[in-house]
């Protein structure tokens, strides 16, 4: 969170933005960040004077699903980590196609 918010400072001083009210990130489920995690280092950075996010500020974590292409047949799934077998041919590790992301989608400020 520490990096996120060191971002939205440079990006807000960038654009004269003096208060972020709404921070929106995407999460894979396999990107090895908790989202519980993210809300609680993010309130406390809303307490802290020498940011620009507001006491009120909301942060929305948009859950991207793991997804795994199969190397051998192609079959499409969702693997519960990252090596999993392909339900169709067994086949151990497929190519990771979503869920590992950690990115700063959004935000909002005046």
């Amino acid at each position: 969170m520490g990096e996120i918010v060191q971002l939205l400072e440079q990006d807000a001083i960038n654009r004269k933005i003096d208060a972020i009210t709404r921070v929106e990130v995407k999460v894979g489920t396999l990107s090895n960040v908790l989202p519980e995690a993210l809300e609680m280092a993010f309130d406390a950075y809303k307490l802290q004077p020498t940011n620009r996010l507001t006491e009120t500020a909301q942060l929305i974590i948009h859950i991207e699903q793991a997804k795994a292409v199969c190397v051998i047949c192609g079959q499409e799934y969702e693997p519960a980590s990252r090596i999993a077998q392909c339900p169709s041919c067994q086949f151990l590790g497929g190519r990771m196609i979503a869920g590992e992301t950690f990115q700063l989608l959004a935000y909002e400020g005046s």
